[in-house]
């Protein structure tokens, strides 16, 4: 079936896996009904490669290789902010890196990581990244997603889901693609369950969960008020 219109589709993560992990299958429909998506990255994974005796440079250089790999798979270019894994900044300069690489891709919907993650990188993407929505003038649609609720996601609540039955092993292809990242173990502890749980509150086998961000007139209506 052609596409009426094709979307630019744009998911930002604090450390290469995380997009992927969070919202792979939904990235994964998305480039196959023929949109265009770009996966942002706030660092290369410098702090943790598999390895503690690897330098910075190296644990980068085998991260940003799982990206690559795991981004052809799910048909999506991508993009790196050149922050640091584990230092990450929230500050003007900052903002305004950001804002430049969010408006060079021109995307219509946005996915990033929820604020109140445990991870601090997590924290700062989703800052930045809102930052972003505002100085936009909220120009595009902002949703954000899950990762390992319970124990790094909290307080997430969602209000629309994404059926990914038919993409599940393609996100998992996708997730496997990050072998430093012991992947098998990370899926069956955490995202098997998250997938089978969504997918209950959906009606469907799998899915994944996002809070969409809504502007303030859309925000503060009540039907049948």
């Amino acid at each position: 079936m052609p596409v009426e219109k094709k979307l630019t589709i744009l998911c930002v993560g604090g450390h290469p896996g995380d997009p992927e992990f969070g919202c792979g299958g939904t990235l994964a429909k998305y480039s196959d009904a023929g949109h265009a998506v770009t996966i942002l990255y706030l660092t290369r994974g410098e702090g943790w490669a598999g390895d503690p005796a690897l330098s910075a440079d190296q644990a980068a250089a085998i991260r940003t290789k799982e990206a690559e790999t795991s981004c052809r798979i799910l048909n999506a270019q991508p993009l790196f902010a050149g922050q640091i894994d584990g230092n990450t900044e929230l500050n003007k300069k900052r903002m305004e890196e950001m804002n430049q690489l969010i408006f060079s891709v021109n995307p219509d919907i946005v996915f990033t990581q929820w604020p109140i993650d445990t991870h601090p990188d997590h924290q700062v993407t989703a800052n930045l990244t809102f930052n972003a929505w505002i100085k936009s003038g909220q120009k595009f649609d902002l949703y954000y997603y899950e990762v390992d609720t319970g124990s790094d996601t909290y307080g997430f609540a969602p209000t629309d889901y994404v059926d990914i039955t038919a993409v599940r092993e393609r996100k998992k292809a996708a997730m496997w693609a990050h072998v430093s990242q012991g992947p098998e173990k990370i899926y069956e502890k955490d995202f098997l369950k998250m997938e089978g749980f969504r997918g209950l509150e959906a009606g469907v086998e799998a899915a994944e969960a996002f809070v969409h961000f809504k502007p303030k007139g859309e925000r503060a209506t009540i039907r049948g008020l």
